[in-house]
């Protein structure tokens, strides 16, 4: 609303928090209470960072809680998004029975007669 103080409420600060923490947007949670997205940050800015954090706890805690009781999952992507894991893939090509792969090369020079146009440089 234009030209109107917005005098946050309780409801609405509690509206705010669980909006933003299931990820819905500033610009939405604007409308939904009928404010602007810079009166929203500017009244609103612990509850929409609240909510966000809270969220990402709680999903966070059920990863874990996933990893430690033995999901598979749950640990592969604990440990290479909290610890720095990853997986590689090694590749490596032998001949048979595990031996070198013989390599040979051949050149071959094909119409190696002079050239009747000049050479510039």
């Amino acid at each position: 609303m234009q030209g109107v103080e917005h005098i946050p409420t309780e409801e609405k600060r509690k509206l705010v928090r669980v909006l933003s923490s299931v990820g819905i947007t500033h610009e939405d949670i604007a409308k939904k209470i009928d404010i602007s997205s810079d009166t929203l940050v500017k009244y609103y800015r612990e509850e929409l960072d609240e909510g966000r954090i809270d969220a990402i706890a709680q999903v966070g805690q059920k990863l874990y809680q996933n990893a430690i009781s033995g999901n598979l999952s749950a640990q592969m992507f604990y440990l290479k998004t909290r610890a720095g894991w990853s997986e590689t893939n090694k590749h490596e090509i032998t001949g048979a029975n595990g031996s070198a792969i013989p390599l040979s090369v051949a050149v071959e020079f094909v119409n190696a007669e002079p050239r009747d146009e000049e050479v510039s440089e």
